[in-house]
């Protein structure tokens, strides 16, 4: 969403420099008037992205862990939604665009103190400013519903449900609120230094990935993992989902042109080229690596495409969405592949291969395919060494942060992960006392009724709830 790199260079075509220069107005122009058509187009966006979380992210992780702990996935991203999105009205939007340092922003808009009806200028980088700031609010706060809940991922099936309603609250105030006005926000360091993120390569999937990687090592492997099967329990929703996701980033990267404009049709284009890319590298990789391509790889692949462009999808080229696309496929493949056993470590989902080490290849790719470079920049190779200092602060940042809320979260609750009984039963059932998938044939059972109905009469009509694998 930084607007400013309007230097036009690159290897890769004038094509996407033509659609950035043809937009209604420069970076200069300051709009004061409403426009109803972006106004439009930025609220369709926003409800976009809030179905990247809802339903898209909530199915494709739901069918990627077993059948036992599919609701607490659901509940996660339910109330990553809740609980974000009252956060960020309070404090989370005041923190990442209030007035501020080069570090975080101040309270002056908490509350939303001060944004009216008429308000149209928010401390934003660069224009376009001609919708309503509460758009704007609305269409950040889907941003920020759904970073947090990527990092669930990587400790489904074992994180304690209290654990997780802390946690999503605090990494949204100490890790996404700075990095997110770090990049964005016109008195940000990094969004001064000309760094490119178009729409969150770093702020989304970087600081996700490399935090949920964390989570993933402090929280501990799964019982059994490496030694029993843990297949995904229902692969067609594990595709819907992933198919949602990708209908849903066009709000995600188009939006992010907070116009209805050449520059949103741009980012269009290369949302789902890259995806398009991705899916065929993916396919021929593991074609060619394990005999057959497969279902899981495709949907792994598209999101990994998805999340590649993100930063990428305002400055590059179609040619260059098919090199970003192209290459994402073999990083993330790798990561997943290899990197992954090699190292042992249980991220149960792939975010750190898919978000966190795809998103870093986004943002750098972002310098070298770039046909649109940062203000006073005056070369891709150049840019690239902007975006490798940024990638490596995010890096740390995320990493540092999110190891100490989740040593002091360790303090509070004694455990952040559910007992061996819990984990064994299932989340749906030790956090949620219900089912997804009752024997009964129809609802679920509350866990509490287990005790009342063992000193109760006998009930031959309700049937006591069983465990899946």
């Amino acid at each position: 969403m930084n607007y400013s790199h309007r230097r036009q260079t690159g290897i890769f075509g004038l094509t996407g420099a033509a659609l950035f220069w043809a937009r209604p107005a420069l970076a200069e122009e300051a709009a004061t008037a409403i426009n109803t058509g972006d106004t439009a187009w930025v609220l369709t966006a926003s409800a976009l992205v809030l179905m990247m979380t809802l339903p898209g992210l909530a199915l494709f992780y739901g069918g990627l862990v077993r059948a036992k702990n599919i609701l607490n996935v659901l509940m996660q991203c339910f109330l990553s939604a809740g609980i974000v999105g009252v956060l960020w009205v309070l404090v989370g939007y005041s923190l990442a665009f209030g007035t501020g340092g080069a570090f975080i922003g101040d309270l002056s808009k908490v509350g939303l103190a001060g944004v009216t009806l008429d308000s149209v200028s928010a401390n934003f980088a660069t224009p376009p400013r001609n919708i309503p700031e509460y758009v704007f609010v609305m269409f950040q706060a889907m941003f920020a519903i759904i970073t947090p809940a990527l990092i669930l991922g990587a400790i489904a099936e074992r994180m304690k449900f209290s654990v997780w309603v802390a946690f999503i609250s605090l990494w949204l105030l100490v890790v996404y609120c700075p990095i997110a006005h770090m990049v964005w926000a016109s008195e940000g360091w990094i969004f001064k230094a000309s760094a490119i993120d178009f729409a969150g390569g770093l702020v989304v999937h970087m600081s996700s990935g490399m935090s949920a990687i964390v989570a993933a090592l402090i929280l501990g492997k799964r019982q059994g993992f490496g030694k029993d099967p843990m297949p995904p329990h229902n692969l067609p929703l594990c595709l819907i989902g992933a198919g949602l996701l990708w209908a849903g980033w066009f709000g995600f990267n188009s939006g992010s042109a907070l116009s209805a404009s050449p520059l949103a049709a741009l980012a269009f284009l290369n949302t789902s080229t890259a995806a398009s890319m991705a899916v065929v590298a993916w396919a021929l990789i593991e074609w060619v690596h394990r005999g057959k391509p497969t279902a899981l790889g495709g949907a792994t692949a598209a999101v990994a495409g998805l999340v590649a462009i993100t930063p990428a999808c305002g400055n590059v080229s179609p040619l260059g969405a098919i090199a970003i696309g192209a290459g994402v496929a073999v990083v993330s493949y790798a990561a997943c592949t290899f990197l992954k056993p090699a190292l042992g470590y249980d991220d149960s989902l792939d975010v750190f291969g898919v978000h966190g080490l795809g998103g870093m290849w986004g943002a750098l790719a972002s310098g070298l395919f770039a046909v649109t470079l940062g203000s006073g920049v005056e070369s891709n190779a150049q840019q690239f060494m902007i975006q490798l200092k940024s990638v490596a602060f995010v890096t740390v940042f995320s990493i540092v942060a999110t190891t100490i809320l989740l040593m002091l979260l360790k303090a509070v609750f004694g455990s952040l992960r559910v007992t061996e009984e819990e984990e064994y039963d299932g989340l749906d059932i030790s956090q949620h006392s219900e089912n997804a998938y009752s024997l009964g044939g129809g609802g679920s059972i509350a866990e509490p009724m287990r005790a009342s109905i063992a000193s109760s009469a006998p009930m031959p009509l309700l049937a006591k709830p069983g465990h899946t694998a």
